[in-house]
């Protein structure tokens, strides 16, 4: 997991033609939030590996 920087966020948002409110959201107040130090606008690229391989996950930190 990280935080993403705004230049990777920007590419993110591009590649798939969507803005910030359309991702997913977490918490400030979340202990993964927390852990990490994002702040209220920053992207978390979470990436998890299951049986087909790894694949990524993006949340936006809200309040």
């Amino acid at each position: 997991m990280k935080i993403m920087r705004e230049k990777e966020k920007e590419k993110l948002l591009k590649k798939y033609g969507i803005v910030e409110k359309d991702l997913p959201l977490m918490l400030a107040d979340d202990p993964v939030s927390k852990a990490l130090g994002a702040e209220i606008g920053d992207v978390v690229e979470i990436e998890r590996i299951d049986a087909t391989g790894p694949y990524k996950h993006y949340r936006l930190v809200v309040e």
